[in-house]
């Protein structure tokens, strides 16, 4: 296997290293019909951890559909942009500092995993469904073009510096990845229509503002080991018709007493509760504990309205004696 292998450091410039015959050889497969049908070509083409600095010897190989460039120092992508008929694209671990590149109509999977990212700006396919970048250096959700990845169904950000989710439309987004990012607050999700999944784990959240009835497809959500210690948050989840499974463990609230039958209680819907499924029994209970607290509720409602009604009696008792 060819290397250039020399610099470890990647905060300095890498040794120049570009893409040789040898290593394009090695790494071309899977040979398939081209679009027209009317010939042969690889279709795939895999390059991991060769210390890569340029790719250039790419761009005549236009009928790529599969790349892999994980583990290189690559910086620009803009070799790539003459392979209009790539599918999937992979460059973990490279020094990317940016997901810019030129607009690919047929791309639907990209990874940019562990580079050096710091926005989403730049990332318009048209047919992109999943996008993965995790541990880069991201801080907004701003960038990201609901007018040009009206696709986009998997959004992997976990181990970024977000802090906040703010700025994000993305109305056909089904699953979303945000542990680890820093997040101490929940903005901007009600345009988030479809989305059925959500993991939030290891975050900044002690309040659960910023969930919305309009979030009606949100099936699973994850709040693992963030700051939530008051059950009262948890009812605002409420608003989620959906919601199936709920997962806070590592969270000051799992010490409240009875504190799973009080969340079934808040939540009847859930079917499973910190990856635990849900028992009959325990269903029994809840709504047993529910019932109650309803009953409470009106008999205090009850209560309060014959508190008014006795003072506006009396009112009108004084008012006679004075006409009198």
């Amino acid at each position: 296997m060819e290397s250039c292998g020399e610099e470890e450091d990647n905060s300095k410039v890498p040794a120049p290293c570009p893409l040789t015959e040898a290593v394009l050889k090695e790494g071309l497969s899977l040979l398939s019909r081209t679009g027209n049908g009317l010939a042969h070509a690889f279709v795939r083409f895999e390059a991991i951890e060769k210390d890569l600095t340029d790719i250039s010897l790419l761009k005549s190989f236009i009928h790529l559909r599969y790349v892999d460039l994980s583990g290189n120092k690559l910086r620009d992508l803009s070799p790539l942009s003459s392979l209009t008929e790539l599918l999937w694209l992979k460059m973990d671990g490279n020094l990317l500092t940016s997901a810019c590149m030129e607009e690919l109509s047929y791309l639907q999977v990209i990874s940019f995993d562990r580079n050096r990212i710091k926005d989403m700006e730049g990332i318009t396919h048209p047919r992109l469904a999943t996008l993965s970048l995790k541990e880069n250096k991201i801080q907004t959700m701003l960038g990201l073009s609901q007018d040009k990845l009206f696709s986009l169904q998997v959004l992997e950000l976990r181990g970024n510096k977000l802090k906040s989710t703010a700025g994000l439309s993305l109305p056909k987004l089904k699953k979303l990845y945000l542990a680890q990012t820093n997040i101490s607050s929940l903005e901007g999700l009600e345009r988030l229509e479809q989305l059925e999944t959500l993991h939030l784990r290891d975050n900044k959240l002690e309040i659960l503002d910023g969930f919305f009835s309009s979030m009606k497809c949100l099936q699973y959500l994850n709040l693992r080991n963030n700051g939530i210690s008051r059950l009262q948050e948890v009812e605002k989840l409420q608003v989620l018709p959906m919601l199936q499974a709920l997962v806070l463990l590592d969270n000051p609230c799992v010490d409240e007493p009875d504190y799973r039958l009080e969340v079934l209680a808040l939540l009847p819907h859930l079917q499973r509760l910190d990856k635990e499924a849900v028992e009959k029994d325990e269903q029994a209970e809840a709504m047993r504990i529910r019932q109650t607290r309803q009953e409470e509720k009106e008999k205090e409602m009850e209560a309060s309205l014959e508190d008014d009604v006795v003072p506006q009696e009396m009112e009108e008792s004084q008012e006679d004696d004075v006409t009198e």
